[in-house]
């Protein structure tokens, strides 16, 4: 059996934005791409537990995840029972947005 061992901040949250970061440009992501734009891939960290941080480096939960439905609509798949903060719900949230939903394609208006 083999055993890896971790260093512990590589799950804190900087450790792991910065792991994503990394996952992208081996996937050949460019930064500095136009915001918004296509890229050839966006990982993102939405959410960390209950935990709530802002720093230059990073914010979390995420800023603009509440006013995204194609952040919203993928992240019901998974956690489909999570409760924001405000109270609300995935569902509840989505129902503020104008998006529609074919297949599995979300566009936002």
């Amino acid at each position: 059996m083999v055993r890896l061992q971790v260093a512990s901040d590589v799950w804190a949250p900087e450790g792991f934005l910065s792991t994503l970061n990394a996952i992208e440009t081996q996937m050949g992501r460019l930064r500095g791409e136009v915001v918004g734009g296509p890229r050839i891939i966006d990982l993102d960290l939405l959410l960390f537990g209950d935990l709530e941080m802002s720093t230059e480096y990073l914010t979390v939960p995420h800023p603009r995840m509440l006013e995204r439905a194609f952040v919203l609509v993928p992240l019901r798949d998974v956690a489909p029972k999570l409760v924001f903060k405000d109270g609300r719900n995935i569902d509840q949230v989505l129902a503020t947005l104008s998006y529609t939903l074919n297949d599995r394609t979300i566009t936002q208006k």
